[in-house]
């Protein structure tokens, strides 16, 4: 009966520990959320994804998950990837005018025709637009196909695959002992068996199938899996506190292993507060008001700017100059676009003045070296002059010196027009264009970055700098930063395009900065890290990011400025976007990592000590504890202090160690042989207490055939020593090398296991103190002085293991 009870109340205590996990998961998951840009009550806000309703004016542009079927109404180019709908491969035009089916009244248009409608799970690929919401969740055309799905199956971390070839082994030596156990007892009690009634026969036989179950429930760790599951459940938690969004478990793991973080600059180095400090125009009105009207951002009527960072800059900028961009685009509304492409690296927009000329302007802006091959003329000094040889070096000129300040530079052009342009495709408005001026902005370095840097350095991490922007520039920040030493170690892309993979695999480990980078180059770069053996983390934002975010060993993508194309595939969302945060991040998985292996430790260390003391007594013919004793120990006190080592604090030197790797098994580093010398001790301080209660009892030292009721004290003193041995023992758990003495000296102390060793105290002196548990386990009244022998052998394990640790840390100095 008292075993059934344990048992039932450790299930429903792995239950609930589980149900703990998965809300947690489940409130990650919320935090997580995709979003949607609407307009509602005439304002552009953004809502959760699935608050989406009928009726909802949505606004879409490249990067965007689409997140629920949709009637597009304004539309600039907008290409739809429908792979997983249609089956279509290629990107789909949109277009925005009715469709009219060509069949009799009761045919419909096919899916993958109906070109003036978006569906929720493709993706924006080029342009942007406008649509409104016609079926949101289950309603939609990709709802409808979930609904067939019945189920789904998660798959197991590493380190779950880990733990479960671990109880397949537990499981198969728990078996041979136990049956050689029962053997072995069978064989030294033959003539007993052979010779006795069928009651003593039975009696015999049952004794030792419980000797063979002591053995089961000693071996077995029943809370383990429940401890893992709550620490890990734990760690995901605090690092979502600290703006690290875990969307997978597995990198919780990984990142303890992390030995590359590749990041983007802007917004993740820096504040991504940009903001337009330095300028070189004959008219810079003329230029503010082209940078204002070709770009996306937009601003509110109490001067709140709206948009990608470098955009809102040139708005901002613009609104200094008395250049609302409001009315700006009330006296010259755009008619057609351009749209930026990475590859091109500018965009172009025509805006109608209108009036009675009905003038046509064309701004572009860009990167400047891109823009200026693009152009004919200049305007100087209100003339448009041909843009000569001179004209065009000192446009180079000042672009190097703001770069050379660490400013990102755009250049801005226009071009006139009689009529319309017959397209706008970039090929057709990209050419003989004029010249305006070029604006320096800067993106302030976050404060806290710089400190990152350092704890990466000391941690064993390269951090790696990767951006679209002038090699000047990146240089420069990356300089700041502590990235690197000098400019040899940055190249550009075309740099790295010039490089044969054999070449770069070479070249990997000596390059630091990135400018000026492609998008397949962001992969090339991850790529070249794993082929030399590398962990690698790999941040981004933009939808061309996806695929290096994905084929690295961790994705990092952003949670302010992300796409959801990016947060999908990855594997953890920065919330601030901030570079410091990873570093966090990566702190904390080390941290979940070392208290998993103190629990595993711990737990497998107390449990060999119960195997050892089971397996002794055994061969020496005396029962030392019984089942429900050792289920006991189990539950109070081992899952107690088990769960208080998995809220332990990080070890000072976390973050100076180097990262482990990824192939190192649970007992690496000499956790192996840690479990069994701390087992052994365990089993020689609880056989002590035996033998002395032993002693006490009968005046006599006996090592043979003491039958259960001589060794009543015996068997009640080794309870009450292995189950304080064992709590004691989990504070050595706390460092596996570093002194536990010291470390509470500091005033380093984890209240949570001073909880567990007082609830295991108290638990224990019950069972043994109050007359019905004593009789029901089986134990008998102990003196204090019995009891104060049975705490100081229990409390010799801290300076046993002390001096030991001492000798390992000698041993490792040496070496």
């Amino acid at each position: 009966l008292i075993i059934a009870i344990v048992v039932v109340i450790n299930s429903v205590l792995g239950v609930f520990q589980e149900s703990k996990a998965e809300k947690a998961i489940e409130a990650l998951q919320e935090m997580s959320a995709a979003t949607t840009k609407v307009i509602r009550d005439c304002n552009i806000v953004t809502i959760k994804s699935e608050d989406l309703v009928v009726g909802d004016v949505i606004l879409l542009e490249a990067g965007d998950a689409v997140p629920a079927d949709c009637r597009i109404t304004e539309c600039s180019s907008i290409k739809i990837e429908e792979a997983a709908l249609t089956g279509e491969s290629v990107p789909v035009d949109k277009i925005v005018k009715t469709l009219m089916s060509t069949g009799d009244e009761t045919s419909e248009i096919t899916l993958g025709d109906r070109k003036n409608m978006a569906y929720m799970g493709s993706i924006v690929v080029y342009g942007r637009g406008r649509a409104v919401v016609v079926a949101t969740g289950m309603e939609t055309e990709v709802g409808k196909i979930a609904s067939a799905i019945a189920s789904a199956t998660e798959g197991e971390t590493p380190l779950q695959k880990k733990l479960s070839q671990l109880s397949k082994i537990l499981t198969i030596l728990v078996l041979g002992v136990c049956v050689f156990i029962f053997a072995f007892s069978i064989f030294m009690n033959w003539k007993a068996i052979t010779t006795g009634t069928s009651t003593e026969i039975f009696n015999h036989v049952l004794d030792m199938f419980m000797i063979a179950v002591s053995l089961a429930v000693a071996a077995i760790p029943e809370g383990l899996v429940a401890v893992v599951t709550i620490v890990l459940s734990i760690g995901v938690t605090n690092m979502s506190k600290k703006n690290a969004i875990i969307r997978k478990l597995t990198a919780v793991e990984t990142l303890g292993c992390a030995e590359i973080i590749c990041s983007d600059k802007t917004g993740t180095l820096t504040q991504n507060k940009m903001t337009v400090t330095d300028k070189f125009a004959s008219d810079e009105k003329l230029l503010a008001e082209c940078l204002a009207l070709c770009s996306d951002a937009e601003i509110s009527n109490d001067c709140i700017v709206t948009g990608e960072p470098t955009e809102a800059a040139l708005v901002t900028y613009a609104n200094s100059l008395s250049l609302n961009k409001n009315d700006l685009v009330l006296k010259a509304p755009r008619i057609g676009e351009a749209p930026f492409d990475s590859t091109r690296k500018m965009m172009s927009t025509v805006h109608s003045y209108g009036g009675e000329t009905g003038e046509l302007i064309q701004y572009t802006k860009g990167a400047p070296d891109e823009v200026i091959k693009l152009c004919s003329h200049a305007a100087i000094d209100g003339e448009i002059v041909p843009l000569t040889k001179e004209i065009k070096e000192k446009i180079l000129s000042e672009n190097k010196r703001m770069a050379g300040n660490a400013l990102r530079v755009l250049a801005g052009a226009c071009k006139n027009y009689d009529l319309a342009p017959e397209s706008y495709e970039p090929r057709v408005l990209e050419n003989d264009l004029t010249f305006l001026g070029l604006a320096g902005m800067i993106d302030p370095v976050r404060p806290e970055v710089k400190d990152a840097i350092t704890e990466c350095r000391d941690a064993g991490i390269t951090p790696v700098m990767i951006t679209g922007d002038h090699k000047d520039t990146a240089v420069a920040i990356a300089l700041e930063l502590g990235i690197i030493e000098s400019s040899s170690d940055a190249i550009t892309g075309a740099d790295l395009s010039g490089m044969s993979d054999e070449e770069f695999n070479k070249e990997v480990e000596h390059i630091r900065v990135y400018a000026r980078v492609q998008p397949d180059h962001k992969t090339r770069i991850v790529n070249a890290w794993k082929n030399n053996g590398y962990i690698t983390a790999m941040t981004g934002d933009g939808v061309n990011d996806a695929p290096s975010i994905k084929n690295a060993d961790i994705g990092v993508s952003m949670g302010i400025t992300g796409t959801d194309v990016t947060k999908n595939v990855s594997d953890m969302v920065l919330a601030d976007d901030n570079f410091a945060t990873i570093v966090s991040a990566v702190s904390e998985g080390r941290r979940v990592y070392d208290n998993i292996k103190k629990t595993i430790q711990f737990l497998l260390g107390s449990n060999l000590s119960e195997v050892l003391s089971i397996f002794f007594a055994t061969l020496l013919g005396f029962v030392i504890l019984e089942p429900v004793h050792l289920l006991f120990i189990n539950l109070v006190t081992d899952s107690f202090p088990a769960l208080a080592l998995g809220l332990e604090k990080p070890e000072n030197d976390i973050m100076k160690r180097k990262p482990r790797s990824p192939k190192s098994g649970i007992f690496s580093g000499g956790v192996g042989v840690d479990i069994i010398y701390q087992g052994i001790i365990v089993t020689i301080l609880t056989l002590a207490a035996y033998f002395i209660g032993e002693f006490l009892q009968t005046g006599a030292w006996q090592f043979m055939n003491i039958s259960l009721e001589d060794g009543a004290e015996g068997i009640t003193m080794a309870f009450l020593t292995m189950s304080m041995c064992e709590i004691f023992h989990s504070f050595n758990m706390r460092s596996q090398r570093q002194s536990v003495i010291a470390m509470e000296l500091r005033g380093n102390h984890n209240k949570f296991l001073y909880g567990a060793m007082l609830s295991s105290l108290i638990f224990t002196t019950l069972v043994i103190e109050v007359p019905f548990l004593a009789n029901a386990f089986g134990f008998t009244p102990i003196s204090i002085k019995e009891y104060a022998i049975s705490m100081a052998l229990a409390f010799s394990v801290i300076p046993i293991v002390e001096i030991v640790k001492a000798f390992q840390r000698r041993v490792a100095k040496r070496a």
